[in-house]
């Protein structure tokens, strides 16, 4: 015999349903670590209150443009009661900041610039290096780290300068 379901509790399709996505994308961030897996009692399995506020911060964050990882570690970081204040707040998208487009190259500042403090979350720059093909660079790197993006930006403009006919 089940018990009775509360409030704080949600079958798979009923908390997919209350979030907007589908019940294999609950699955696939529990494989991903995004989610913690829910106490397996078949079919009779429940997911609880932190799964519908990490949910709900999750969508925040994707319309803030984080990949998952960064979205993954935020969510480690956060404390519930951070990721409550986080999951009802405005998830309206604000535009990706855009770098300059190729070939040319955008520029580093240098080793000696500050770097503005990593506090709450990182915002990234998303540089389109190919049609397809994006490279995503927190505005927190360190100095080294812009670097090596630039490097790999150069890389794909030698290649292309090379490509022409």
């Amino acid at each position: 015999m089940s018990t009775p379901k509360t409030q704080s509790e949600w079958k798979l399709t009923e908390l997919a349903e209350a979030v907007g996505v589908s019940p294999r994308t609950v699955r696939y961030y529990v494989q991903r670590g995004l989610l913690p897996a829910p106490p397996f009692r078949g079919p009779d399995t429940v997911y609880g209150e932190e799964h519908l506020v990490r949910l709900k911060a999750i969508r925040v964050l994707q319309a803030r443009f984080l990949p998952l990882d960064a979205i993954q570690a935020e969510l480690q970081r956060l404390s519930l009661d951070e990721l409550r204040q986080l999951a009802d707040s405005d998830a309206t998208p604000t535009p990706p900041v855009h770098a300059q487009p190729l070939p040319g190259p955008a520029p580093v500042a240098p080793p000696h610039a500050p770097r503005r403090p990593a506090t709450g979350l990182n915002r990234y720059e998303r540089w389109e290096l190919l049609p397809g093909l994006e490279l995503h660079v927190s505005e927190a790197a360190d100095t080294k780290t812009r670097a090596l993006a630039e490097r790999v930006r150069a890389l794909i403009a030698e290649f292309q300068e090379r490509e022409k006919p």
